[in-house]
């Protein structure tokens, strides 16, 4: 009697025990395939300088002032340095004394002729000379003025070439000079995608580092035609995005920041292709590439396919298994079985 009392208790428990096996449903993520209308690819980029210049002195000299340091911020106009004057002053000076003589003598002139005193010929010979000390006049102030280098646009000292009391010659860089804000992006992408830029219907996303997960537009400003060292083509971009243009934006871009570029084209390169994310592709180490497909009931069955290419920032092409309206699962397909029973979370 006690044994026939454990075997009916052990029967039992093994009863609640399979309940509670086949009761359990995992979660998963799913998301629902749709035609793939859109061509996306992706591009490693920096901000670019939209002003930036290596400034030099025209004339040569000694430098005898450059009170500017690296990382400086300097407003337009601004003396940033200055070579000994002293040369060029005196030739000045000479310019104009030899201008303010031809002055005086072309005026005698004009009076002489008037009385018929002198000929046209020698008036003319004054008029020619005083032009020629106007010139030398203004080109020596000219050059005086040079002995000063002035800030073209308020930016920040990126870089010093040259050190107080040396001598330099003219076109020699002297200091580099940057805007500190960015509006522009850079990247280089293979030839192969020139006909993608000369598309109608294309848009552009920049993510950069210093703001992950914050994406801002962007517009085409200008690419080259040809890769001329070989490592793809020059694009650039303009940041048009409103919130860069905002009072108090928070969002300061600067040159040299790295960033990811998006550049999405509707076209119909893949008409009759679908792509699913990256997370759904189960490749088991046995080898194949698979997907986990929901039916109607909401069971997962292994479906194997055929992959195209990556593109954007986390998703496949499908060439063959899937079409679009297919529901497949996107988290935890190194988890399921065949024919499993799964409860759907999140959106698709």
């Amino acid at each position: 009697m006690f044994a026939a009392f454990l075997l009916l208790f052990g029967c039992a428990g093994c009863g609640r025990r399979s309940s509670v096996q086949t009761s359990s449903v995992r979660p998963v993520k799913i998301y629902e395939v749709t035609p793939d209308r859109f061509i996306e690819r992706s591009f490693a980029g920096l901000a670019g300088a939209d002003e930036a210049s290596n400034l030099a002195f025209k004339i040569a000299g000694q430098v005898i002032m450059f009170d500017v340091s690296e990382g400086e911020s300097v407003e337009r106009n601004r003396v940033l340095a200055e070579i000994n004057p002293r040369d060029y002053q005196l030739t000045a000076q000479a310019a104009l004394s030899a201008y303010q003589t031809a002055r005086a003598r072309l005026d005698r002139c004009e009076r002489l002729l008037k009385h018929q005193a002198i000929s046209r010929q020698e008036y003319e010979l004054a008029q020619t000379a005083f032009i020629e000390a106007q010139s030398n006049y203004e080109n020596a102030k000219g050059v005086l003025s040079d002995t000063r280098l002035l800030a073209p646009f308020a930016g920040i000292v990126e870089k010093k070439y040259v050190d107080l009391y040396q001598r330099i010659q003219p076109g020699e860089t002297i200091v580099r000079l940057v805007n500190p804000v960015s509006r522009s992006v850079k990247f280089t992408m293979p030839e192969s995608g020139i006909p993608l830029l000369r598309g109608k219907d294309k848009q552009f996303r920049v993510e950069f580092d210093n703001y992950e997960g914050v994406w801002f537009s962007a517009r085409l400003k200008d690419y080259v035609l040809s890769s001329t060292d070989g490592m793809g083509v020059p694009v650039s971009l303009n940041l048009d995005d409103e919130r860069l243009k905002e009072a108090g934006n928070r969002y300061i871009i600067t040159p040299g920041m790295s960033c990811t570029i998006v550049m999405s084209v509707e076209g119909s390169e893949r008409p009759n292709g679908v792509a699913v994310p990256l997370t759904a592709i189960y490749a088991p180490v046995e080898g194949g590439t698979y997907v986990w497909v929901l039916d109607s009931s909401d069971h997962v069955n292994r479906r194997p396919v055929v992959l195209g290419e990556i593109f954007g920032i986390d998703m496949v092409s499908i060439a063959e298994g899937l079409s679009a309206g297919d529901r497949v699962v996107t988290a935890g397909v190194y988890r399921l079985h065949d024919g499993e029973q799964v409860k759907i979370l999140g959106d698709k």
